[in-house]
């Protein structure tokens, strides 16, 4: 499968490039508006941003269709046997074919991930680089994913004509660069008797939804960062929202700020995955757990399960 991606691949560079390339002011538009969420969702879903857009250009003209106006189905994705969410009729191959309708075009974007990563006959696409954009187009075609028989011809093209492939070396840190030189704290002696491993010890601080923090290293505990930060315990407990004697896991995240009410602009929704929490959902996208809570207008004691939908944003 891989070496026929890779020759069909050529194959379509060589009709892409030859063909003209003119701007649509409303393609424009819709790229500059979502281009954040497909961003984020390469990181969860590891589909190259570049691709996601220009399916979502490509499936529902920059959301000018009346599929897409109808049920803010940004990709074309037909209901299938295992979908039992909110659905419209709409002809396409055949005549009143069952597609899937959402609440919000942030929605149609994570069930794009899930549709991709969950059903078997893309697995072959999961394989390839996240910047071979060229092998994800021809793939999606060879798997099936349309019928149209230059389908990766229309996508290669979207992506050089609105230069697409940036986004695919993007992170939404970009906005909010990283702070990417490590901050060295001095210890007492003491302390570097207690902890002989922490002595040449540093810490990347990094951002998200505006916030500074850091990913917990093994045998980490609220008290040594708290030290380590110059900072009371009880105030980084606060800040993330847990009692003193909270045990850390590798690569917790560790806020060193208060946390917002609402996620960063561009993330609307989170699918849960297995074995997420609101505790944890709060803490990847920076937000406080209450809030979680309020937005989704959930009572205490709430459990998420695998696959339910929840708002980290009020858009």
């Amino acid at each position: 499968m891989r070496s026929l991606l890779v020759t069909l691949s050529l194959f379509t560079m060589s009709i892409v490039y030859s063909q003209g390339q003119t701007r649509i002011p409303a393609y424009e538009a819709y790229i500059n508006k979502y281009k954040d969420l497909a961003i984020r969702l390469q990181q969860v879903y590891k589909i190259p941003a570049s691709i996601k857009l220009a399916q979502a250009l490509l499936e529902s003209d920059a959301g000018r269709s009346p599929l897409a106006r109808r049920s803010n189905n940004q990709f074309g994705i037909k209901c299938k046997e295992e979908w039992t969410g909110l659905s419209v009729l709409s002809d396409d191959d055949e005549k009143n074919e069952c597609f899937r309708a959402y609440r919000t075009i942030e929605d149609s974007y994570f069930d794009h991930g899930e549709f991709l990563s969950k059903r078997k006959y893309y697995v072959s696409l999961f394989t390839l680089d996240i910047y071979d954009y060229t092998g994800w187009a021809n793939g999606l075609q060879t798997c099936g994913y349309a019928t149209d028989k230059k389908y990766a011809v229309k996508l290669l093209n979207l992506i050089n004509t609105y230069d697409l492939a940036k986004y695919d070396r993007m992170r939404l840190t970009d906005k909010q660069p990283v702070i990417s030189e490590p901050i060295e704290i001095k210890k007492s002696k003491d302390f570097e008797k207690k902890h002989p491993e922490l002595v040449n010890w540093r810490r990347r601080i990094l951002q998200v939804n505006g916030i500074h923090y850091i990913m917990a290293q093994p045998n980490d505990t609220y008290e040594i960062i708290a030290y380590d930060a110059r900072m009371k315990l009880k105030r980084l407990l606060k800040y993330n929202e847990v009692s003193k004697g909270h045990t850390l896991a590798n690569n917790d995240i560790v806020f060193l700020q208060n946390k917002q009410k609402q996620a960063a602009k561009g993330t609307a929704r989170h699918i849960v995955k297995v074995g997420e929490s609101m505790y944890s959902i709060s803490q990847m996208y920076g937000i406080k757990v209450k809030s979680v809570f309020k937005l989704n207008k959930l009572k205490d004691g709430y459990i998420p399960k695998q696959g339910d939908i929840l708002k980290v944003s009020k858009k």
